[in-house]
C-alpha cells in the first residue's frame, strides 16, 4: 500500500474543503445590468457548496434551491412583464450576491462569422451611429472566443449599458437590430454577441449530432485526420527555424539595400480555433445555453461556400440542436442570406455562393419560427464584408417586429413559386410580392438567365406580366427548360417588391435541379 505523506494529506484536505465550501457564485451572463426575458419563465443558476440552500429574490419573487453533490443550483423566474425600473437580484446562501440595475425586456443572441462580429466603429457612418449611441436600457454582453472540445460553463465578460465607448466595438448587425426592436417596442433590450470571425457551421453543433450526418462526413474525416496527426511542438520549432531564417534574410537584405522580406506568421493551433467541429458549441455558446432569449439573429455561410450541398442539412441541423440545447421550444432564428461578392460573371456559369444561399433559403421550409433576410444587393464585389450594416439590421428586424411582435410590416422577400412553359417562353410566379414586383433603375427585370435541353445557361430577357409573374426568353433557346435568377456569386440583378417606399429584393432562385458543384464537398 502506498505511503501516504503529510504533504498529500494536506492537499487531499485542501481539494475537499474546496468542494465543501465553494464560493457562492454565477455565471457571467447573470450579473449586474442584465436583461431578463420579458413573459417567459427565466433560469438562474450557479454553484455553491455541496447541499448548500441558496435563496433567489427579485421584485416580489423568492426561490430556493439546494445545491447538488457537484455544487450546481438552479431556479426558474416566474414570468415578468417588460420594466424599465432597475430591479435588484439578491441570491443569498452561506454568502450574499446582490446584482443591481437589473431590467426587463427582449433578448436577443447575435452570432455567427466575421460579418456579425463586425463592430460599429467599422461600419457606414461610424461616426453618427457611435457619437448617437446613449441607450441605457441597451444592454450589451460579449462572449470571449473560445475554441475547445471541453464544454465551457463560464467566461469572463459582462453587461454594460449601451452608450458610445461600448457601442463602438459591438456587432453592428446586433446593435442596430436591437435599437430598433427597442425604438418600436419601447421597452429595455439585451444583446449577446458570440460570433467568432471565419467560424465554420459545423463549429457550432454538438459532435455527436454532427456525425450523424452523412453530407458533413467529408468535412469531419479532414478535422479527424487533423486532430490525429498535428503536433505542436514540432510546429513551433518550425516558426523558430523559419524566424532565424528571416531575421537572416533581412540582414541580407538591409546591406543590398533591397526589400525587407516579410515574416513569417506565428503558427495558429487548428484544435483551438474556429473550425473544428463542436468548438464553438462548447467554447462560446454552452456557457450561456438555458439564459432567456427572444430568439436568434445569424450572419454566417461565407466559409461554408464551398460545401453549400451539405448545408441544406447542416445548418438547420445546428439550428435544431440550439433549440433542444436551450430547452424553451422553438425560439425565433432569423438569418442573413449570404450578399453579393467577387467579380460580376460575364456568362452564366455554376457557382459555390448562390448554392450556398438556396442552403440557406431552404431552410425556411424545414423549420418553424425561422425568417432570412435577402441581402443580395448591398455586397461589395472587393470586400467579403458589405459595411452597410443598416440595411441587414433593417431586413432582420422586419421578421422580429412581423413574427414576434405582432406588427403589420412587410418582412418576407419574394419567393420563387412555380413556372409555366408557353411556346418559347417560360411565365414563372412568385410568393410575397406584397403590392406588386418593382424593378430598380430599369423598366424591365435583369438577372436572369435561361436553358434549353442542352443546360447550356444564357442571358434571357424578362418583363412584368402582372403583379407577382414575370416573362424570361432568350431568341437562342427555341425550348426552354428551365431559368435561374441572381444565380452567381456576384450577381447583376434588379427585381424586387415594392409596398410604398419599402422595396425587398427577390430572392436569388433556380427552377432545376441540375447537379451541384458542392455535392460532395
Amino acid at each position: 500500500m502506498r505511503k501516504i505523506t503529510l504533504h498529500s494529506f494536506l492537499f487531499v484536505q485542501a481539494f475537499v474543503s474546496c468542494i465543501l465550501f465553494a464560493e457562492l457564485r454565477t455565471p457571467a451572463v447573470i450579473g449586474s445590468n442584465m436583461v431578463l426575458q420579458q413573459k417567459q419563465r427565466n433560469p438562474i443558476w450557479g454553484w455553491a457548496s455541496p447541499g448548500e440552500i441558496v435563496v433567489v429574490s427579485i421584485g416580489s419573487q423568492k426561490r430556493q434551491a439546494k445545491a447538488d453533490a457537484e455544487g450546481n443550483w438552479r431556479i426558474t423566474l416566474d414570468p415578468m412583464n417588460a420594466t424599465s425600473s432597475p430591479l435588484v437580484m439578491s441570491i443569498k446562501g452561506s454568502s450574499e450576491l446582490k446584482y443591481e440595475n437589473i431590467l426587463v425586456g427582449e433578448v436577443w443572441l447575435c452570432s455567427g462569422q466575421s460579418n456579425m462580429q463586425w463592430s460599429v466603429g467599422n461600419s457606414d457612418d461610424a461616426d453618427l451611429e457611435v457619437m448617437t449611441a446613449h441607450y441605457p436600457n441597451i444592454r450589451l454582453l460579449s462572449i470571449p472566443q473560445v475554441g475547445t472540445q471541453e464544454p465551457q460553463t463560464d467566461f469572463e465578460g459582462k453587461w454594460e449599458a449601451a452608450v458610445p465607448n461600448v457601442v463602438r466595438d459591438f456587432s453592428a448587425v446586433g446593435y442596430l437590430f436591437g435599437r430598433r426592436i427597442h425604438q418600436a417596442l419601447q421597452v429595455p433590450i439585451g444583446l449577446i454577441d458570440n460570433a467568432w470571425g471565419g467560424s465554420s457551421c459545423e463549429a457550432w453543433i454538438p459532435r455527436d449530432r454532427l456525425s450523424q450526418l452523412e453530407v458533413a462526413q467529408p468535412f469531419m474525416d479532414t478535422w479527424l485526420e487533423i486532430e490525429a496527426n498535428y503536433d505542436p511542438v514540432a510546429s513551433h520549432e518550425k516558426y523558430e527555424k523559419q524566424k532565424i531564417a528571416w531575421q537572416e534574410a533581412v540582414m541580407k537584405a538591409k546591406e543590398a539595400g533591397e526589400m525587407i522580406p516579410r515574416a513569417p506568421k506565428p503558427p495558429r493551433n487548428p484544435l483551438t480555433g474556429q473550425h473544428l467541429p463542436a468548438n464553438l458549441y462548447h467554447g462560446v455558446l454552452q456557457p450561456i445555453i438555458g439564459y432567456g432569449i427572444r430568439g436568434v439573429i445569424w450572419y454566417q455561410g461565407e466559409s461554408n461556400s464551398a460545401r453549400g450541398h451539405a448545408y441544406r442539412e447542416v445548418f438547420p441541423l445546428m439550428i435544431q440542436s440550439w433549440r433542444d440545447a436551450w430547452k424553451q421550444g422553438d425560439f425565433s432564428f432569423y438569418w442573413a442570406q449570404l450578399a453579393d461578392f467577387r467579380e460580376e460573371s460575364e456568362i452564366p456559369a455554376s457557382h459555390q455562393w448562390p448554392e450556398l444561399r438556396e442552403a440557406q433559403t431552404l431552410a425556411l421550409d424545414q423549420l418553424e419560427n425561422v425568417g432570412e433576410a435577402v441581402i443580395i444587393d448591398i455586397g461589395e464585389g472587393r470586400d467579403i464584408h458589405p459595411r452597410n450594416k443598416q440595411i441587414v439590421a433593417n431586413r432582420l428586424v422586419r421578421h422580429a417586429l412581423a413574427k414576434d411582435y405582432g406588427m403589420e410590416i412587410p418582412h418576407q422577400s419574394p419567393r420563387y413559386g412555380k413556372m409555366e412553359i408557353k411556346n418559347d417562353k417560360i411565365v414563372l410566379s412568385f410568393n410575397f410580392t406584397g403590392a406588386g414586383l418593382y424593378c430598380f433603375d430599369t423598366r424591365n427585370p435583369i438577372g436572369f438567365s435561361i436553358c434549353g435541353k442542352d443546360r447550356q445557361f444564357v442571358w434571357a430577357e424578362a418583363k412584368l406580366v402582372g403583379k407577382d409573374k414575370v416573362e424570361v426568353w432568350s431568341d437562342s433557346v427555341d425550348n426552354p427548360i428551365a431559368v435561374r435568377y441572381a444565380w452567381s456569386d456576384n450577381p447583376v440583378c434588379n427585381l424586387y417588391r415594392k409596398d410604398g417606399t419599402i422595396t425587398l429584393p427577390v430572392t436569388p432562385f433556380r427552377t432545376d435541379d441540375f447537379p451541384l458543384v458542392t455535392k460532395g464537398m
